[in-house]
């Protein structure tokens, strides 16, 4: 992803959506920063970023997307946009020891009562399953994408589980 210019204007956004850092540091990092956006940024913050950020760099934003800073309902927002409906998997943190030996692994019983440990899934492989399962949905669904259409039903999924939010 080329980088995001530091200009008063995107300074600014960046003052606003990455408050915890310096602007300049924020912006040096654009697939990090992107993923703030997507989460935090308002309409007109969006729009000004949309001058420097395209398609093709949101689409890689979101695959290269660190974990544990997009919600679920951003995540799920911005793969519609790019024509991703249902969205990926998202990004999942990985923690360096994880099915190493050391760690803690709940029990849980066994069909005749006795405690025995739980099979440990690393992250890994459960964002990899995550990704095949999503990948064999998707090779079902008809290979024309028409993005309308793929917005317009995302849009009545959002309705139907959420409700309509209008104020009176």
């Amino acid at each position: 992803m080329k980088p995001i210019p530091n200009t008063a204007q995107m300074v600014e956004v960046a003052r606003r959506i990455v408050w915890f850092e310096p602007p300049e540091q924020a912006l040096a990092e654009p697939i990090r920063f992107m993923a703030y956006a997507m989460t935090y940024a308002h309409y007109d913050d969006m729009r000004l970023i949309r001058r420097y950020v395209s398609d093709d760099e949101i689409r890689e934003a979101l695959d290269r997307a660190p974990a544990g800073i997009m919600d679920s309902r951003s995540w799920a927002y911005w793969n519609s946009k790019i024509g991703r409906y249902p969205a990926p998997p998202p990004p999942v943190r990985r923690f360096p020891n994880a099915g190493e030996a050391g760690e803690f692994v709940p029990e849980q019983a066994s069909d005749n009562g006795d405690l025995a440990p739980k099979a440990v899934t690393t992250a890994d492989g459960q964002r990899a399953e995550a990704r095949v399962a999503w990948q064999k949905m998707r090779q079902q669904q008809p290979s024309t994408h028409d993005l309308e259409e793929t917005r317009r039903r995302a849009r009545e999924d959002w309705l139907a589980k959420y409700g309509r939010t209008e104020k009176p």
